[in-house]
């Protein structure tokens, strides 16, 4: 059998190797570099989100000097920042850590009982119990109430992530549909990732999101998409507060706080 290429395929390929980075692996994991260092207050754009949209659909993370958060959704990148509002960013927007994939699923299931976001939690476990892998996820549907928050941008010299989110902004998004997307990562990634769940909100309307605090659902479909490989993390090479972090820490209490709180 002939295999086509695309010519859309070829050019982002030759696009992503001009650029330095490697083209995308089926099924695979991207991220910009580590939520260590986002703890520790390295919040300069690395990766502009035009590079990252060429390794998956599916993702979340935050932009430059911390400017909100970001969800990427069926292809597209929005952005709630800390005013409450949605934004869809330009492709030119950079990003100091994000996780993405090409989203697939390979677990789904409706849902018809109302929901807390723990409760979700243990549904997707029992539905994709594979605790050592990638885990993506996209809930749609009614929720009776989302609440999430974002954080203003930030000037230099930046402070530690634990202290931004004291003045965080948080909102509760009432009777809305909408998407809850994000990972549950494995316990092996800490320090590089975030171990357990991570994830965000928007509304099907645009009118909020952010980083989920608390959530409860109300009916709605679950899909999950357990990604099995670890593509690749892009270190920011060039970036003196990079370099200059102090990564030896054990920052999981510090986490823990800021993911929560």
């Amino acid at each position: 059998m002939t295999r086509r290429i695309s010519l859309m395929a070829v050019a982002l390929v030759l696009a992503l190797l001009v650029a330095g980075c490697k083209p995308p692996v089926a099924n695979g994991i991207t991220q910009v570099a580590t939520i260590d260092a986002l703890l520790s207050g390295v919040y300069d754009g690395h990766m502009a989100l035009g590079t990252l949209r060429g390794y998956g659909d599916f993702g979340i993370g935050t932009f430059a000097a911390l400017d909100g958060e970001m969800m990427l959704l069926d292809g597209t990148f929005y952005q709630a920042r800390a005013d409450g509002k949605i934004y869809q960013p330009a492709l030119t927007e950079r990003t100091p850590f994000a996780c993405v994939t090409t989203f697939v699923a390979d677990h789904r299931e409706a849902l018809t009982t109302p929901m807390s976001l723990t409760a979700l939690e243990a549904k997707l476990d029992a539905l994709a119990p594979q605790q050592n892998e990638f885990c993506a996820v996209i809930v749609r549907g009614e929720f009776s109430h989302v609440r999430v928050r974002s954080v203003p941008a930030q000037k230099k010299p930046y402070r530690p992530l634990l202290e931004v989110t004291k003045s965080q902004a948080v909102f509760t998004l009432t009777n809305v549909h909408g998407a809850l997307l994000g990972f549950r990562a494995p316990a092996f990634v800490k320090g590089v990732n975030i171990p357990g769940y991570h994830l965000h909100f928007l509304a099907d309307d645009h009118a909020g999101g952010g980083h989920v605090l608390e959530c409860e659902m109300t009916d709605g479909t679950l899909e999950a998409d357990t990604v099995h490989e670890w593509l690749n993390i892009y270190l920011p090479t060039g970036s003196v507060a990079f370099a200059t972090a102090d990564l030896q820490q054990n920052r999981a209490v510090e986490l823990q706080k800021v993911e929560k709180q």
